[in-house]
């Protein structure tokens, strides 16, 4: 089969994804191997592919398909979130848009459109991912929403609850008016914003006196239940057991004394609205205040608001502060900056709200979760964010789990009477019948008498699990597949779900299997472009992924997005990258195609300079491989991909098939040509990870393979003993090699022409690659001098001296002017690097760093003025 000429990546992609897919080499199944094994972080089921999750599957799929050349048993579980607040916003917006509101719909209705939208857009992702070349087990796909997921997430729900882990309560909450559901406290951005802090003037009741507040907050005034002032603070001593009046609603409040206020901080007298802050309730509670919620759920004002009733909280906040000018009670008006919450999800501002929830307690079950980190049962790569993980469980608040939502896993509590008491927690309705009976002695009590919690549970709550759930390890805790494939091996995720996910997944697999759910947390950074701005839509930065395929390749993307993206940093993103990523795999392409076009002759021997370089190619590459696999042990993914392009593009491209090739017309021997096909599958193998297409296509090209020798099931290359002295040698040689390249390119001197090279020996420089320098360089004789050779052209190496006789095509005269100004040039740099190092301040204040390369500079210097004087020496 001829080879094209032009590398056609989406062909190549397409035959080998489904050849790969045909075979079923993604599939895993329990046997005697050892397993390797990842769970995919799940994307949103209605979500698309982004560059974020370009990075993250990326480095998941290198790191399988690694392991699969391993020998393991791979095993990389696909799969979907429910994503509760993200899916069921996008179904409200789509009936929007029939002109059907969520609140004309049962529960039972809305659903059914919930799950239509979610069959027609969801899993598009997950196809995505099969351009990138993703070789997931498609067959194990999950969605934390599957009847068995859903099965385990309610079991989990009702243990923890009779264990005493998870409580309903009256609690300040976090709520987002746009989804209008509550929000755990990790779901909450702060974000700093400029405001406007207003001092406002309370009539003390049945006196012409005032009091004032600060308020970030004019409209809560409407909930303000009493004025507390520091028992200790002397300026309002007169103020101790009187009552202020509430201005626009004109209510009669306490003027109450605790502590709690600090003196210094705004005028030392603080309004108390126990329903809209936390540490309001917290006063009203102590005190006994009255609790008044003047928002409805969308943040719009309810009655309590007057006549400022149904507008939305920004807008009444407006009119309120111009009616509060007009009736003069507003002292002053200052900027101010506040640290404001918002929704992760919807970006709305967040409302401190008071509600009946379900908490999940967090004290105790994340204590094992922190001792599995610390004690480096589970490895986070980077470390920096053991601290960052330590600070967070250490001083972690129980959780809010409910939603009020439709979409997700109900919450499996079920109510019999219309006290805060009257409820069962079961798996199922007809456990609930059972337990209710029993709770109210009542034998007469139905299903019908039963009504569920409409709330859902938080979506990461069921996906905390998932390293469990998608081998059934809840329902079925002592299954073979979750005791062969948990603990899994590896996680890749983004720091930002540290605690969302990562965390939660501890915690579970410390309660239900009593061990890590997996060894080690590969946190990648979030991706940027080029001024370091988070990619996003607003923003329009972000491009397409699949069209960057389509442009560079799937090979050519991946090694783009790998170039610069160590651990734990940020990827500052160029489409460049990806261009060349694209030239890496055009150049892999191209050096096949070379290879691929020798002659060969079985009659021919083995050149004495193509035995060297496969002795020395073999060498460098076991030294490669070595730090290739240093690299992957310390999850320095970029490092290895870098190793591994140097070693592919400079040594393999660059040095090692010049040296073998044979000469224009000649053939090469077969026993050579074998060898360079072997150094070539073993470069296959290693890159096989980064650009899978590529190499999988070249490899079935080399030779007519079985389904069971394909390269994504070869065996990756065993790590053997290399010689560090051959492979200093050639470096040595290669210097010499590219000294007379420079002669040649400076003088003209065609490569056809060849030319004589004798060396003054200083280095003590060995012989081994004398016929690789002579093949490369075009050198007719090669002679070790003790003396210089006068008129001839000369360079260094180290110590040592090489010189070329002058042809008849140099002009002399011409060579001695550019050589002076050459040296002209070298002495002022020399100067100037020299005039840094003698000045002491320099020297003792700059890094050590900068100042070695200063004296690196001087030590070049001084030998390229010693070559250019010999060389003119030798001229005149």
């Amino acid at each position: 089969m001829a080879l094209e000429a032009k590398y056609n990546a989406q062909n190549v992609e397409d035959k080998w994804y489904s050849y790969w897919m045909e075979h079923n080499y993604f599939h895993s199944e329990v046997d005697d191997r050892e397993p390797y094994t990842i769970v995919i972080p799940p994307p949103n089921v209605t979500g698309v592919l982004h560059m974020g999750h370009m990075l993250n599957n990326t480095l998941q799929d290198v790191l399988i398909r690694r392991a699969r050349l391993k020998g393991y048993n791979a095993c990389w579980v696909p799969g979907t979130d429910h994503a509760s607040i993200a899916t069921e916003a996008k179904v409200v917006a789509k009936l929007k848009e029939e002109g059907i509101q969520k609140t004309d719909l049962s529960r039972e209705a809305f659903l059914e459109h919930a799950w239509e939208w979610t069959h027609k857009h969801g899993g598009i992702i997950l196809e995505q991912l099969k351009k990138l070349g993703a070789s997931c087990d498609w067959e194990r796909t999950k969605f934390t929403m599957d009847d068995d997921m859903s099965e385990s997430v309610i079991k989990v729900f009702v243990d923890l609850y009779k264990k005493g882990n998870i409580y309903r309560g009256y609690r300040m909450v976090n709520w987002d008016p746009q989804a209008k559901t509550t929000l755990s406290d990790e779901e909450v951005n702060y974000e700093e914003k400029q405001g406007n802090l207003y001092y406002l003037k309370y009539k003390i009741e049945g006196s012409n006196d005032h009091v004032t507040i600060a308020t970030t907050r004019p409209e809560t005034i409407l909930g303000d239940t009493a004025i507390c002032i520091n028992p200790n603070d002397e300026r309002f001593t007169h103020l101790k057991g009187k009552k202020a009046i509430v201005p626009i609603c004109n209510r009669v409040i306490p003027i109450i004394e605790d502590e709690y206020v600090t003196m210094e901080f705004g005028t030392g007298c603080l309004k108390v609205t126990p329903a809209h802050d936390e540490n309001d309730k917290v006063l009203g509670d102590k005190h006994g205040l009255e609790v008044i919620d003047i928002l409805n759920d969308d943040a719009s004002l309810n009655s309590f608001g007057l006549h400022y009733e149904g507008k939305d909280r920004f807008v009444a906040r407006k009119e309120i502060v111009k009616e509060l000018e007009g009736m003069g009670v507003v002292a002053k008006i200052e900027q101010h900056t506040n640290k404001v919450g918002t929704s992760e999800r919807t970006g709305a501002v967040i409302e401190p709200k008071l509600s009946d929830q379900w908490f999940l307690k967090m004290k105790e079950l994340a204590q094992p979760a922190l001792d599995a980190v610390l004690d480096k049962d589970i490895n986070l790569v980077p470390e920096k964010f053991i601290n960052t993980y330590r600070h967070w469980m250490e001083n972690v608040r129980d959780w809010n789990i409910s939603r009020q939502l439709w979409w997700g896993q109900q919450i499996p509590a079920y109510y019999f009477g219309d006290g805060k008491e009257d409820f069962v927690v079961a798996e199922t309705l007809e456990e609930a019948v059972v337990e209710a009976r029993t709770r109210t002695g009542n034998d007469t009590l139905s299903a019908s008498d039963l009504r569920q919690d409409p709330d859902v549970l938080d979506t990461w709550f069921s996906s905390g699990l998932w390293p469990i759930t998608v081998f059934n390890g809840i329902l079925e805790p002592d299954n073979k597949e979750i005791n062969y494939y948990y603990p899994t091996n590896d996680l890749v995720t983004a720091p930002e779900i540290l605690f969302f996910w990562v965390a939660r997944m501890i915690i579970y697999g410390c309660e239900y299997r009593k061990e890590k759910p997996f060894t080690n947390v590969y946190l990648t950074g979030i991706v940027r472009d080029k001024q370091r701005r988070k990619m996003s839509k607003s923003l329009g930065n972000s491009p397409d992924p699949i069209e960057l395929m389509k442009k560079y390749g799937a090979d050519g993307v991946r090694v783009g997005m790998l170039l610069s993206s160590p651990a734990g940093n940020d990827l500052m993103f160029d489409e460049d990258l990806c261009k060349q990523g694209s030239a890496f795999v055009n150049k892999i392409w191209n050096a096949y195609r070379l290879i691929d076009g020798w002659e060969i002759s079985e009659e021919k021997e083995e050149t004495e300079t193509a035995a060297i370089a496969i002795k020395w190619y073999q060498n460098k590459f076991q030294k490669t491989l070595a730090e290739i696999e240093d690299h992957y042990s310390k999850y320095r993914i970029s490092d290895a991909l870098m190793a591994t392009y140097k070693l592919v593009w400079d040594d393999f491209c660059s040095w090692f098939l010049e040296m073998v090739k044979p000469g224009y017309g000649e053939p090469i021997s077969a026993e050579t040509y074998k060898k360079v096909i072997s150094v070539l599958e073993n470069n296959l193998k290693i890159l096989h990870p980064f650009v899978p297409f590529v190499s999988e296509e070249i490899w079935q090209h080399i030779a007519e393979r079985t389904p069971q020798e394909a390269l994504i099931i070869a065996d990756w290359p065993e790590t053997q003993p290399f010689d560090p002295e051959l492979i200093k040698e050639f470096e040595f040689a290669s210097e010499v090699v590219s000294g007379i390249r420079t002669i040649r390119k400076e003088k003209n001197i065609s490569f056809k022409e060849a030319i004589s090279l004798s060396v003054i020996n200083n280095t003590g420089a060995l012989n081994t690659f004398d016929v690789v320098i002579s093949k490369l360089g075009n050198i007719s004789d090669l002679n070790y001098i003790s003396e210089k050779i006068d008129g001839a052209l000369t360079f260094r190496v180290k110590s040592n001296e090489y010189f070329v006789p002058i042809s008849g095509n140099i002009n002399v005269e011409e060579e001695i002017v550019k050589l002076t100004e050459e040296l002209k040039y070298t002495e002022g740099f020399l100067k100037s690097v020299q005039g840094k190092l003698k000045n002491e301040r320099f020297v003792t204040g700059a890094p050590e760093k900068v100042v070695m390369m200063e004296k690196q500079k001087e030590a070049d210097a001084l030998a390229k003025i010693e070559t250019i004087k010999a060389s003119l020496a030798s001229l005149q």
